[in-house]
């Protein structure tokens, strides 16, 4: 058993929270490549000093808020497709990109800082990876299980240029190693057709043009899991 927290502890994981949630109200007023240290400061009445030695920079706050984020819309995504019979493919990969665009939905802020225009200046350090590729993974190992089920109709689409065979190849033994290129290739279509979809709502790209977004995302979803093979 793990020894218990300390108080001084506690009241850190507390502070950090403060902090974090002070950060992301910025997000909100200001937008990421406005979000200040001493900003934050101000509003929990703290000297920035004591916020400097939770967070030394910017930076490192933004690649918490970041990576908050990223775990944030992957547990909704995980938590919703286990809620789906195993057996039933198609309706793993609907769900999970209903939970996407319904965390989205619900906080805009959060899903710009991670899928909206590069904050300038930031560079997402490595500790992003794996929080980013939780969404992705999901969708990869629904594909496997259905392919290891023999449920995966054949993918044939236009020729696969070397290059990106030699990026699924490199891909291969760490992740659905069951899939063939093909399946690879239209897993990553399937994956920017979903970001595009969420990002073409909430900034309007289609405002006026579809009215209930919610019935045409079905749509566009249950169609995309037709197109991914899925029965």
């Amino acid at each position: 058993m793990s020894a218990p927290r300390t108080a001084r502890a506690r009241a850190r994981e507390e502070l950090t929270r403060e902090i974090k949630a002070a950060a992301s109200r910025q997000l909100t007023d200001v937008g990421a490549a406005a979000l200040s240290l001493r900003a934050v400061a101000r509003e929990l009445g703290m000297a920035s000093s004591a916020v400097y030695r939770y967070f030394p920079s910017r930076d490192e706050l933004l690649t918490a808020l970041i990576v908050d984020a990223y775990d944030a819309v992957g547990a909704a995504a995980e938590q919703a497709e286990a809620s789906v019979a195993r057996a039933d493919h198609a309706g793993r990969w609907l769900v999970t990109a209903t939970a996407v665009r319904r965390w989205a939905v619900a906080r805009p802020e959060e899903y710009a800082l991670i899928f909206g225009s590069p904050v300038p200046g930031y560079r997402a350090p490595g500790t992003t990876v794996d929080p980013a590729t939780r969404v992705p993974l999901l969708l990869l190992r629904v594909l496997n299980d259905a392919a290891d089920a023999g449920q995966l109709r054949d993918a044939r689409d236009a020729d696969i240029p070397a290059p990106v065979r030699a990026d699924f190849e490199a891909l291969r033994p760490q992740i659905a190693p069951g899939l063939s290129d093909e399946q690879y290739a239209r897993a990553l279509m399937a994956w920017t057709q979903l970001i595009g979809s969420i990002s073409f709502e909430l900034f309007d790209h289609l405002k006026n043009v579809i009215h209930d977004y919610e019935a045409y995302f079905v749509f566009q979803m249950t169609g995309v899991g037709a197109r991914l093979g899925l029965n």
